[in-house]
């Protein structure tokens, strides 16, 4: 390889390196810019927010809910690799990043997805872990408010909108 090969594969690492992206851990949301990579609508609450990285280095994929995470993981090919990286929002706060296998779920929330549960690092008689958690909305379905892009081939054009989405019961 030639000194001028050498130089500029030297330089196309350095500005890859310099995205200014974590190769790690959680990145920041634009509320009400970015959307949800399961449901393609909107993320606008933070206390619900959750991300998924595959690897490190990898692309970080962003919900609105931790329930549209988990049924996005579950159709990802790569659901069980060991680095992979799940981190959901305290919902006390809406401001923390938790790894969502560490923390702790409280059923019963009005989340935007209307799976149920928001996160907390405290274990108490109320919460559920992330298995439990993780279980029971792959055991609900996808929510009635998501269009589920990808498995019926058509794009979702409506906001958050839960007074107005269709019931589990209407098709």
């Amino acid at each position: 390889m030639n000194t001028a090969r050498i130089l500029l594969l030297l330089s196309v690492m350095m500005l890859a390196g310099c995205t200014g992206e974590p190769q790690t851990g959680p990145v920041e949301i634009r509320y009400d810019r970015e959307v949800c990579d399961y449901c393609r609508m909107i993320i606008s609450d933070p206390r619900f927010a959750a991300e998924i990285r595959q690897a490190k280095g990898s692309e970080v994929f962003m919900f609105d809910d931790i329930g549209d995470a988990i049924h996005w993981l579950k159709r990802a090919g790569w659901k069980e690799a060991p680095d992979t990286e799940i981190w959901v929002r305290d919902m006390k706060t809406g401001t923390r990043w938790l790894d969502a296998r560490e923390a702790w779920f409280l059923p019963g929330q009005n989340s935007p997805m209307a799976y149920g549960y928001g996160a907390f690092t405290e274990k108490s008689e109320t919460v559920v872990s992330f298995e439990e958690m993780r279980n029971a909305v792959i055991a609900k379905g996808s929510s009635a408010y998501c269009d589920t892009p990808g498995l019926d081939g058509h794009q979702n054009s409506h906001s958050h909108d839960h007074e107005n989405a269709p019931s589990e019961n209407e098709g």
